[in-house]
């Protein structure tokens, strides 16, 4: 249940998303952000809080470990709108941790999958992916690559 103790510290993040979530051909969008995410519940329960400093938002993710089922359920918010999105749950396996959950972007609904790889102490990455025709082809939309601040951790 300690899968999300390397986050625990403050991070520096290079995102990148499509500039329509929906569409594989849309162009990508770089932008910067730093998160701040602590350990609760020994090991159980994770918080961080991202500011999107050129974007003018920011968001949160509370991140819990049901220990009869053994997988995480993974809530994000934003401050734009004030509301949590559907859970995606999920686990690690192998180094590799896969989330997935349902809910609707522009309207439409669609299958969310966010997959944690390429974890080390000092490095990250993070993305998301939605599929709108059940799990049969997926569009990545939003990629996070996390590095650690120096001293953090």
């Amino acid at each position: 249940m300690n899968d999300f103790d390397f986050l625990t510290g403050t991070w520096d993040v290079a995102n990148r998303w499509r500039t329509d979530f929906l569409d594989a051909a849309s162009p990508w969008e770089e932008f910067p952000g730093v998160t701040h995410a602590s350990r609760h519940f020994a090991g159980g329960a994770n918080f961080d809080e991202i500011e999107f400093p050129t974007k003018g938002f920011a968001g949160l993710t509370l991140r819990l470990y049901d220990t009869e089922r053994r997988e995480w359920s993974l809530y994000w918010a934003n401050r734009r709108t004030g509301t949590l999105f559907p859970p995606v749950t999920g686990r690690f396996a192998d180094g590799r941790g896969e989330f997935f959950g349902d809910d609707t972007h522009a309207g439409r609904p669609v299958r969310v999958r966010f997959v944690w790889s390429d974890v080390t102490e000092d490095s990250a990455r993070w993305e998301q992916a939605f599929s709108v025709d059940a799990e049969a082809t997926w569009v990545t939309n939003w990629v996070m690559e996390f590095t650690r601040r120096a001293g953090e951790g």
